[in-house]
């Protein structure tokens, strides 16, 4: 390769990178990087989200680069030209690289490990056939001052199927400590390996090609010279990780460190000699600082670990700011400058696409290397949610920019006049450097002020969750002994097992946490601040609860889990505290006390919101209705639920129904000045209402896109709950099917518990199959009644006063009181039918319109009353347990505003009010 090159199309043609579309070379790695952000933005309800998300972009988008840019690389350096066999070979291996990923990630996601074999072993394959062509290239063709970085490529392809077959075993669910050991191998070999290795014998060529500058002296006997130094690192890690201690692994990383040491000098030269000003050698140049800070930081946790489980875990941690800040930002630098030039069509063509790729070029280097600098801190989890948003911001612009470029480039290519200006002189292009220069430090500081707005906002958000941040040294105020207690717990059945564990005071705790119920998402949070994470069905995770010094309570803080008993004690023995864990209060209670409460609060919450969603809240804690006025006037934007039911299908032949109820949270207003983070079918509370007759088929397809396990159950139908009634994890889907019997007014909710918090905190509606021969009226409305149980402002249900049937409100379609500010119509003489479903969970309904007689009254699939009796009697109140429905007719006398209440008057007074305007 030749730097010195004056033209784009020269750099092209040294370079060996063919022109033109090659769709299987071009269009894999931009899906796999959609991929990758479509999974950011959902990934709080994915099962196995970060072994997602990070496969994605190692496995997926960065190894395809790898196959396509080595492969051009060496044909460059050996002076081979790219044949139309060479290129059909390639073909084949880049499609098997790209559908073996497909199946290894299929076979995760849905835990067929026969799928992962297959994937892998077509992995590999790709992998070996390309270092085989590499060698064999490498044999036929002329010396080269720069062959030698083909001796990398075909190092990191030998590597990689080591690396793989460690992931394979791993996906087998091993137990530890080989599960730990093997995890630490197979991160180790690809990330350092198979990447690492790929990088650093690529940067020594094209480090000074896309600074523009001379290769420094010397360069290609330091690579020459580093490759069998960080060989002989990665071999002495890769020995520790499966026979010895981790401070062994430790020396394997300051070997490698030291090969990186060898070649620092060219790469640190050809900088200084002319330094980036470009988005590609920005991200470039960042990318091995992070590599560089990651080894350090990963030498000093092995050799700090007593085992393999902790050095494991405190490598893991570290494995974001691999995948992101190495792999990431070296795949994105690279291919912002050679995309370019494999765009070709002259200087004025990889121009107008350099400009679009370099677009807020310090911007983006900014939010994405301060904000995943903060994101390794101690920091609330609201500050880790904003900036790893503003990372993955970062990350993702360079998406829109490709496609700019690729605009640009073809307009220039179209139109090379348009663009082909008069070449500035020195003292112009000095005054533009200049400009340029002040441009990128604005924009720096632009990124620098949003990261910090990022950090200010995230603790505005989650003020409790700073004092986690200095709770775990609570717990280290004892002297460390240097030991480790590793404990593995379950989490299944609403219940941790075991529940408790005894740790030494002094030693570290690590807890490796599985989540084995069938079906609900589950987490762990401790009274330190240490969190889980929450874990779908089949999913783990290592929590390291640090050094104990002293009893730690622990619990679910999924809503309503910990009322449940879901518990968990962390008893340091012989530290302060001993035996007072979780549990054991004063009064004796069972954990849940206001005090019990309180602490899942102030904990409970800041975890279950880094996750997505906010988490059973405590009596103790100020709730959102404070001293709510429940008769508060509303703004004038107010518009009440439309409670018109929607009309029967005048057909006499039996129907099919489909719908799609689709599970979400969100924040709405349940009274004046009172919002809620809510659980919804369809964005509403009540959920949609259908109607339907006897013998009609509804056909309702569940979609859980919230983050925990959500279900449906429907009252109007017939059938074993087990499979239709199953709760279903976030991401999935189920299809509940069920024939209408009988004729009611039905109910139907969530069914995952604890019901009542899921009841209540929004997830219910009403079924209306009505019943034969039912006369038409002039107007027909639907009542759902139901309680709120507040949460803080912006909170959930608080499941302790639901435990303790202690509601903030009674309301008529989800908003306490919204029927007297938009009150329902009615005309004298007019036949009115109101249908009324209780959903509860708790309160009983007793329906009463103040002025009126009901003359007729069906309830729980019969008549109780028609106008037509004998007695000429009328009925007051249509009386409802939870989960009962009916349906009530009148005719008003006269012109007036009728209020309707339930008569449980507190119900009334709570919110349960609405009022029907009669005119003549």
């Amino acid at each position: 390769m030749s730097p010195q090159l004056s033209s784009p199309r020269e750099r092209d043609d040294d370079l060996g990178i063919g022109r033109g579309r090659w769709l299987i070379r071009d269009i894999p790695v931009v899906i796999w990087l959609v991929f990758l952000l479509v999974i950011i933005a959902a990934h709080p309800g994915l099962p196995v989200a970060r072994w997602l998300m990070i496969h994605l972009l190692v496995l997926g988008a960065v190894s395809h680069s790898i196959l396509v840019w080595s492969q051009h690389f060496a044909q460059a350096l050996l002076h081979t030209p790219s044949t139309a066999a060479s290129r059909r070979s390639q073909s084949l291996r880049l499609g098997l690289l790209n559908i073996g990923t497909l199946v290894v990630i299929i076979g995760m996601m849905a835990g067929i490990w026969a799928l992962v074999i297959l994937g892998a072993a077509a992995v590999v394959a790709a992998v070996v056939w390309h270092g085989a062509s590499l060698w064999n290239g490498a044999r036929h063709a002329l010396a080269s001052r720069f062959a030698g970085t083909l001796h990398y490529y075909v190092a990191a392809a030998g590597i990689l199927p080591v690396g793989v077959t460690f992931g394979v075993i791993l996906a087998d669910d091993l137990a530890d400590p080989w599960h730990s050991r093997l995890l630490a191998a197979h991160a180790l070999l690809n990330l350092l390996g198979w990447i690492g290795l790929t990088v650093i014998g690529t940067l020594m060529t094209l480090w000074p090609t896309m600074l523009r500058t001379k290769i420094v002296p010397g360069a290609e006997v330091a690579a020459r010279r580093a490759l069998p130094l960080l060989l002989t690192g990665l071999v002495i890690a890769l020995a520790a990780t499966l026979f010895s201690a981790p401070w062994a692994a430790g020396i394997g990383l300051l070997a490698y460190l030291a090969g990186i040491g060898l070649i620092a000098r060219p790469f640190v030269l050809s900088a200084a000699a002319k330094p980036p000003r470009e988005y590609p050698t920005y991200s470039a140049a960042a990318a091995i600082v992070w590599l560089v800070i990651c080894l350090l930081a990963t030498a000093w946790v092995f050799f700090t670990s007593a085992d393999w489980t902790s050095a494991t875990h405190g490598f893991t941690w570290l494995t974001p700011a691999l995948a992101a800040g190495f792999a990431a930002q070296i795949l994105f630098g690279a291919l912002s400058y050679l995309l370019p030039v494999v765009l070709g069509g002259g200087p004025t063509a990889v121009r107008a696409a350099n400009r679009e790729f370099n677009r807020l070029a310090a911007f983006r280097i900014t939010i994405i290397n301060l904000g995943l600098a903060i994101c390794l801190l101690p920091v609330p989890s609201w500050v880790r949610v904003l900036c790893s948003g503003l990372v993955a911001l970062g990350l993702a612009l360079f998406l829109p920019f490709l496609f700019r470029g690729l605009r640009a480039s073809r307009k220039a290519k179209a139109n090379p006049d348009i663009h082909r200006t008069k070449r500035p002189t020195k003292e112009q292009r000095a005054a533009a450097s200049k400009l340029d220069d002040r441009r990128a430090l604005a924009s720096a500081a632009a990124g620098m002020a949003l990261v910090l707005v990022a950090v200010a906002g995230g603790v505005a958000l989650d003020p409790n969750a700073t004092t986690a941040v200095t709770a775990r040294a609570a717990s280290a105020g004892v002297t460390p002994t240097g030991e480790t207690t590793t404990v593995r717990v379950e989490a299944k059945d609403m219940r941790f097992s075991p529940d408790s564990v005894d740790v030494p005071a002094g030693n570290r705790l690590v807890i490796e946490l599985k989540n084995t119920d069938d079906q609900d998402v589950h987490d762990l949070v401790l009274d330190n601040g240490v969190d889980s994470g929450r874990l779908s069905p089949g999913e783990s995770a290592t929590v390291d609860v640090g050094i104990v010094g002293e009893d730690l309570e622990g619990w679910c803080s999924i809503a309503g889990h910990r009322q449940m008993g879901m518990v968990f004690a962390v008893n340091a023995i012989g530290g302060a505290g001993e035996n007072t864990a979780a549990g054991h209060d004063d009064s004796g209670g069972s954990g849940d006390s206001d005090t019990d409460g309180m602490a899942g609060m102030d904990h409970g919450d800041h975890g279950g919101m880094e996750h997505g969603s906010g988490n059973g809240t405590s009596g103790s804690e100020e709730s959102a209705a404070g001293d709510l006025d429940f008769m508060a006037e509303p703004g004038a934007d107010l518009s009440a639920r439309d409670a018109r039911l929607p009309q029967p299908d005048e057909s006499e032949k039996s129907k099919t129904i489909k719908k799609t109820f689709t599970v979400t949270e969100e924040e709405r207003e349940v009274a004046v000045g009172v919002k809620q983070k809510l659980w919804l079918f369809n964005g509403t509370m009540p959920g949609p209402t259908l109607r339907g007759k006897v013998g009609d088929r509804f056909e309702i397809t569940l979609v859980n896109d919230g983050s925990m396990g959500h279900s449906i159950d429907f009252h109007a139908g017939e059938l074993a709950p087990d499979q239709p009634m199953r709760t279903i994890a976030p991401g999935e889907s189920l299809t509940y099917t069920f024939t209408a019997t009988h004729s009611g007014a039905w109910m139907y909710h969530c069914a995952t518990m604890p019901m009542t918090d899921h009841i209540a905190n929004g997830m219910f509606g009403a079924v209306i199959i009505d019943p034969p021969k039912l006369p038409e009226v002039d107007r027909e409305y639907f009542m759902v009644q139901s309680e709120l149980y507040l949460g803080p402002q912006g909170g959930i249900v608080d499941s302790d006063k639901a435990a303790r049937e202690e509601p903030d409100a009674v309301v008529f379609n989800g908003f306490a009181n919204q029927y007297d500010h938009d009150q329902l119509k009615a005309k004298v003489g007019e036949r009115v039918r109101i249908w009324v479903v209780d959903a509860g969970p708790n309160r009983p309904s007793a329906f009463h319109i103040i002025g009126g007689q009901f003359d007729t009254v069906f309830k729980e699939g019969a008549y109780r009353l028609k106008p037509d009796n004998e007695e000429l009697g009328a009925s007051q109140t249509l009386d409802l347990a939870a989960s009962q429905g009916g349906f009530v007719e009148l005719e008003f006398a006269e012109a007036g505003h009728y209020p309707f209440v339930s008569h449980v008057m507190v119900d009334a007074e709570r919110g349960a009010h609405g009022i029907v305007d009669v005119t003549d």
